[in-house]
């Protein structure tokens, strides 16, 4: 049988280990495992992969996409252009093949006649309905299988070890074993066809590589899930809301296998569903007020019904934990699609005076250790930490170095009395400032029989807890909250600053990390040379304004329409739009390296015409 050419034009992208893949799917077709099984198998062959699921926000129907970016340089931050479209959807096959870059390469099923659309892509055919109905009788199997046929053709398009694929595949099946037989003739099936029909592997190929050795693929809502083990959270409640529910479910997941005592079998962790978001803070913080770690997680919409309770709990100063896995607002927004747009909103959250501790985790391993670290810092400060991920981390796989854990480390549980230490007190002041650093102490509810089972307020207060509508007594509360912010600096983690004294700079935080070292190299190519600083947490530490200071100007970027991150600057940074520059990205989709160069690139010449006018 003479070989199906590959190429039906003069050009043909080529390269090794760097290249991107993208999925074009029905939602609800059971694409995901197969897709997650392609970038899984890459990953395996040691070379670093990142891959991004965009799915809708219905059941099954609608259009979903996964693209995945390979690339042996470690930039793994969204690349716009495709170089390989799997076109698997009728629905969207136009626009998904003119999102691929000239030479480059479409997959689709050619089980129906696709009528020409581009002359300088190269287009692989593969009848995947119809070797489907051939070779599976079960018309459920048939459907799944196609999505298992076209990841055996990319094996042998792009040089994938077939090996790590059934591999996976029997350890997918463990203790299903009737399926992993299945699935590795669907394997076969694809295989066999792209290897007698066409020139493989294509151009575009994967080597075996050491470049992701000893790291791990993971994503942020599991690690989260995980650090809140470690830290010893006890109590989870929640309302399901996407991003954030597989946060829940991956602490449950690990409490199942951690949390279970050998001796009696019963469980040492509660995990509550509640009715709705405001109940479900309400729960957390009353089980923190009863000395339990707990924690509660949301996205934007039950972010917003937890206000009053998040103010309550910050001027009664009881320590609680809020995941917010931020999604694209506002009102419903786009729930399944990523967006930082929640800065606000959760700095300030609650009406009065309010500040609130928030950390901006930017990998899975962040995540883990900033979700074992915020249990720590609630109780050491007595206030609420909200810890600031997103869909995009929450939500999709992220090569990380291997987490970590000191068995040595002790829980901080902050300034708490016991029985003994309240029997020497004459009289104990749950509000009251004792050592100067506007935290006071507390005592676990039923520590001493007579002393110490404070009543907590949440109406104005003296430092007896009593009530009072004192304006000045108010007043020397609230400063004592604010002394007591500002002392947070100490536990929270600082910025992560790259300088090499240039005159500008770039700051940002969480997700838009991926992207960053990739602009740094492209400017740096073209002279353009940028010191940069991931912001880690908030409030600010003193490093933040002086790199702002220190540079003629920073562009800040950030992923939401109203440059929310550059505005906590300039309140508390007194930083000046002459000196930051924004950068915003609010599609819903993690902004990329392609994105923020052009706009540094066009902000830079805009202002050479100016200083040349």
């Amino acid at each position: 049988m003479s070989k199906r050419k590959s190429a039906k034009t003069s050009k043909r992208l080529s390269g090794v280990n760097n290249f991107v893949v993208k999925f074009a799917n029905v939602n609800g077709s059971g694409s995901a495992s197969a897709n997650n099984l392609f970038a899984k198998s890459i990953f395996r062959m040691g070379i670093p992969v990142s891959p991004h699921n965009i799915f809708p926000s219905n059941i099954q129907g609608l259009p979903t996409w996964y693209e995945v970016r390979i690339n042996d340089k470690g930039y793994l931050g969204r690349r716009d252009g495709v170089d390989l479209m799997v076109a698997v959807n009728e629905q969207t096959i136009v626009r998904d093949i003119e999102s691929v870059l000239p030479g480059g390469y479409v997959l689709y099923d050619s089980s129906k006649a696709l009528r020409p659309l581009r002359k300088d892509v190269n287009f692989l055919p593969i009848p995947l309905k119809e070797i489907c109905l051939r070779e599976f009788e079960h018309p459920g199997q048939r459907q799944l299988f196609q999505n298992i046929v076209y990841v055996g053709a990319l094996a042998a398009f792009l040089s994938i070890d077939f090996e790590v694929l059934t591999n996976m595949v029997s350890q997918q099946f463990r203790g299903k074993e009737k399926l992993i037989l299945p699935n590795v003739h669907a394997l076969e099936l694809g295989y066999h066809y792209a290897n007698d029909n066409f020139d493989c592997p294509l151009p575009i190929r994967l080597k075996p590589s050491r470049k992701a050795k000893g790291k791990i693929l993971m994503d942020g809502n599991t690690a989260i899930g995980l650090g809140c083990v470690y830290g010893g959270a006890t109590v989870a409640s929640w309302y399901p809301l996407t991003p954030s529910t597989s946060v829940v479910d991956a602490y449950g997941k690990f409490c199942k296998r951690m949390r279970i005592d050998p001796g009696t079998g019963k469980r040492k962790f509660s995990i509550v569903q509640a009715e709705d978001e405001l109940a479900a803070i309400g729960i957390a913080i009353g089980a923190s007020w009863n000395g339990a770690r707990a924690f509660t997680a949301s996205s934007g919409p039950g972010v917003s019904l937890m206000q009053e309770f998040l103010g309550l709990a910050y001027f009664a100063e009881v320590p609680v934990v809020l995941f917010n896995i931020q999604r694209v607002g506002p009102s419903t927004g786009m729930p399944t699609r990523t967006q930082q747009g929640d800065l606000l909103t959760c700095a300030f959250a609650s009406h009065g005076d309010t500040r609130h501790i928030l950390l901006f985790p930017s990998t899975p391993k962040e995540c883990f250790e900033f979700a074992a670290s915020s249990f720590d810092i609630a109780d050491r400060l007595q206030t609420p930490v909200i810890v600031m991920s997103d869909l995009e981390l929450g939500m999709n796989d992220h090569v990380c170095d291997p987490l970590e854990w000191d068995d040595a480390r002790k829980y901080d549980r902050g300034k708490v009395l016991s029985a003994e230490a309240l029997e020497e007190i004459e009289k104990y002041g749950r509000y009251a400032d004792v050592d100067g650093d506007g935290i006071p102490w507390r005592t676990y509810p039923g520590a001493h029989p007579e002393k110490g089972s404070y009543f907590t307020r949440g109406s104005s207060h003296d430092a007896m807890a009593a009530y009072t509508e004192d304006g000045n007594v108010y007043a020397e509360v609230m400063d004592r909250l604010a002394k007591k912010f500002a002392g947070s600096l100490k536990y929270l983690p600082q910025p992560e600053i790259e300088s090499e004294g240039n005159k500008r700079g770039m700051i940002y935080f969480g997700t838009t990390a991926s992207a960053i070292p990739e602009v740094h190299d492209k400017l740096a190519k073209r002279g353009i040379m940028l010191d940069t600083m991931r912001i880690r947490s908030f409030p600010f530490h003193e490093e933040v304004t002086r790199f702002i200071d220190e540079h003629e100007l920073v562009y800040v970027i950030e992923q939401n329409r109203d440059a929310q991150l550059k505005s906590l600057l300039k309140i508390e940074c007194n930083a000046t739009d002459e000196k930051m520059h924004s950068i915003l990205s609010y599609s819903g989709v993690v902004t990329s390296a392609d994105c923020i160069e052009s706009a540094i690139l066009e902000d830079l010449s805009e202002m050479s015409k100016l200083a040349s006018a």
